[in-house]
Order: structure tokens, then C-alpha cells, then sequence
């Protein structure tokens, strides 16, 4: 019998109680569902993640003013004022690997356009901020080295703010109030999201370091610097020199603590990545465990089957059919009810992710690799549960079959 012919006698064999077939497969849709949308979710979930991570750049490191220690008591992260604009344009000449150097402080401001008002977050930045965190400008232009030099009244807006403030109009070139100063926009930032956090990433506006240092938040000091690297292979390398050079400058003794603090983001990227994969083979896992369950069903199912059928296959065997016929007759049996339940998984796993995506919001991504492990594993589970039922169909007496009532 060949194989076209051994698929269309099971496809018959199964149509004769369609309802019972339909319950069979039932345990392996579902299971295939869940191993699609469990896997959906947490490749989704990974991909932001890893997509919001990438948005601050791998080759990106970041220093933060650090603690300060007053009488005992540990003011925490940013308490010192040691971090200043020099420290950054050090790192940029003294430390190798690193191309770009941004200065960085922030204050929350009230800006007033006319009768409009929105309470947003200013930061000061170089004229290098959107390379090093790949955040172009979509409309105008940003400050140059120019304003930074000289401390203008010069600012670029985030989508948000632009939406406030101006609505549908063009705000690049208008004049808006911020902390009682005209300030002319340059420019309109590219739209970023929310952060994993939540926090609207386009509520924001962008100044030159020296105007928010002079003019809006009255220090001298800096709150942090980014700095971009040439490649993230020289990341270790660059995070040791950076760390030599400012203990170096802040004079700090051997055994004094950091007064900054260095944050590497391809390290959380690494972090974020190891969390998702655990989190992704544990909702596989789950689906897993219901794939299992319908296998069970299919080899209970054909166990049934087998005594239903026991003098047709003793009429098998008579008329010449061989142990190995009878035996790839309920295997194909139980392989078309696993594949069938597969396919028909995977179209409904598919939809139930895109259902999950739309109405709850959820990031889902269905990738192949996933359907095809899915398909193959509940084939695998039709060939696993269905062959002891083939084996104990092909062991049957012909003789005694025949007389089986």
C-alpha cells in the first residue's frame, strides 16, 4: 500500500465518527494554540524590550553623578557635584574608543506658547545628542556646537510637546516661554514611545548643557554624560578608562568609593535578552504540557479504535495484509489526527495572538520557528501515542480477530 493510498484509507477510517475524530483533535489544537500565542507573547515581550533597549544604543555607555557620604548617612545616586562638562570633554580626548561625548542635566519646566501650557522635562545635551542616541530630528534641525558655545535660547521638541503646545501647526522657528525666557524652536524630534516603564518618551524638550546650566537650572555641575563608543567590543575596555580618568580628576585616594557611577546598556540588553528566553521556554513548557495531554487522548482513542476494529483487521490479515501494513495503517491514523490538529492549531494560535495584540495591547510575534516546532512536535506526539495501538493492532491472532464480535 503506498503512502497516498495509506493516507486516504485513515482519512476514511477517521470520517466514519467525525465527532469523536473532532473531540481527538481537539486536545491537540488547543495544544498547538497555546504553544503558539505563550511563545507569541514572550518573543513580542523580548523584542520590545530589546527594541527600547536598542533606542539608547549598544555602544552607549552612561555616567551618573554618584553617591556622597555625609556623616554616615548615604545620600544615594546623584547626590554628588563633582560630575562636570570638563570630566566629559576629558573622557572624549583622553579615553580610547570613545567618538562622542554629551553632557547631560535636566530640570521640569513649564513651556507657554500663547494661551497653551504644558508642564515637560527639559534636557540639556551637546550638539551630539541624537548620534550618540540614534534619535534623529524629523523636522528642522538640532543646536549646533555654536549655541552650546554661547548659551542660546534655542530648544528642540519632542512629539508631545509639540501636539500641546502647537497641535497640527508647524512649530519649528515659533517662540515659546520657558521659565519666563523666549526660547526659539529648532526642531521636532522623531516619535519614540513609551519607555518599558511607561513614561512618554516624547514629552520632552532638548537645550544646549550651558543654557540649562545658566539659565534654567543655575549649577555648574552635571547630572550625568553619555558617551558613545566605536563598536560594543571596546565597551569594557572604554568603561575601565573612563573609570581611571575620573577618580583620576576627582582625586579620589585607593579604597575611596566611585562618586559616579557607570551603566553599561548592552549589559542590561544581555540581562533582558537571558529573562525573555527563560520566560519564553516557560510559556513553551505550559504549551508544551497540553500537547502532551491531547497525544494521551489520541492514544486512547485508537486504543478504542483497535478493539472497534478488531475483525476488520482480521479480514486484513487474511486477505494478505502483513503486521507492517496493519501497523502503518493506525500510525498514519493517528499522525493525520495529529497533523490535522496542528495546522488547525497553528491558524487558531495565530489568531487568538493577533486577538491578544489588539485588544489588550500585549506585543506578540509569531515567528516560524515556532510554527514549525510546533507542527513538528505534535506530529512527533501522533507517532509517539499512536504506535503502541499499532503495535497492538498488528499483534492480533487473524483467527481470533475474525471471530471477534
Amino acid at each position: 500500500m503506498n503512502p497516498r493510498e495509506v493516507v486516504r484509507v485513515a482519512l476514511r477510517a477517521l470520517a466514519r465518527n467525525k465527532l469523536r475524530t473532532i473531540l481527538t483533535m481537539l486536545g491537540i489544537i488547543i495544544g498547538v494554540a497555546a504553544v503558539i500565542c505563550t511563545v507569541a507573547i514572550g518573543q513580542g515581550a523580548s523584542e520590545q524590550v530589546q527594541q527600547q533597549i536598542a533606542s539608547l544604543g549598544t555602544n552607549v555607555i552612561m555616567v551618573f553623578s554618584g553617591s556622597v557620604n555625609t556623616s554616615g548617612v548615604r545620600m544615594g545616586s546623584g547626590a554628588t557635584k563633582t560630575l562636570t562638562a570638563d570630566d566629559a570633554m576629558a573622557v572624549l580626548a583622553h579615553v580610547p574608543g570613545v567618538v562622542a561625548v554629551s553632557p547631560m542635566l535636566g530640570s521640569s519646566v513649564q513651556a507657554v506658547n500663547g494661551n497653551q501650557n504644558w508642564l515637560t522635562r527639559t534636557n540639556g545635551a551637546s550638539q551630539d545628542f541624537p548620534q550618540i542616541r540614534n534619535w534623529p530630528v524629523v523636522s528642522g534641525s538640532f543646536f549646533s556646537q555654536r549655541d552650546v558655545d554661547m548659551a542660546t535660547n534655542v530648544c528642540v521638541i519632542g512629539k508631545t510637546v509639540q501636539s500641546q503646545l502647537f497641535g497640527d501647526q508647524d512649530p519649528v522657528g515659533q517662540m515659546i516661554r520657558v521659565q519666563n525666557l523666549p526660547f526659539r524652536i529648532l526642531g521636532v524630534l522623531q516619535e519614540k514611545g513609551q519607555s518599558s516603564n511607561g513614561q512618554d518618551q516624547d514629552d520632552i524638550m532638548f537645550m544646549p548643557y550651558t543654557t540649562v546650566q545658566k539659565k534654567i537650572s543655575g549649577i555648574s555641575w552635571i547630572q550625568m554624560m553619555m558617551v558613545a563608543t566605536a563598536s560594543q567590543d571596546v565597551n569594557p575596555s572604554v568603561q575601565s578608562g573612563i573609570s581611571a580618568l575620573l577618580r583620576q580628576r576627582h582625586h579620589l585616594r585607593t579604597g575611596e568609593d566611585d562618586d559616579f557611577i557607570i551603566r553599561n546598556p548592552s549589559e542590561m540588553a544581555q540581562t533582558a535578552a537571558a529573562t525573555a528566553t527563560t520566560m519564553t521556554l516557560l510559556l513553551g513548557t505550559v504549551g508544551a504540557v497540553s500537547l502532551v495531554v491531547g497525544g494521551i487522548g489520541i492514544m486512547n482513542i485508537m486504543l478504542v479504535s483497535v478493539t472497534e476494529r478488531t475483525r476488520e483487521i482480521g479480514v486484513r490479515m487474511a486477505v494478505g495484509a502483513t503486521e507492517a501494513n496493519v501497523k502503518w495503517q493506525f500510525l498514519s491514523e493517528a499522525l493525520v489526527l495529529s497533523s490535522l490538529g496542528g495546522i488547525i492549531g497553528i491558524i487558531v494560535g495565530m489568531g487568538f495572538s493577533a486577538l491578544i495584540s489588539n485588544s489588550l495591547g500585549w506585543p506578540t510575534l509569531v515567528s516560524k520557528l515556532s510554527i514549525v516546532v510546533a507542527v513538528v512536535f505534535s506530529a512527533l506526539v501522533g507517532v509517539s501515542f499512536g504506535f503502541y495501538p499499532a503495535v497492538k493492532a498488528a499483534q492480533l491472532n487473524p483467527i481470533e480477530a475474525l471471530r471477534y464480535e
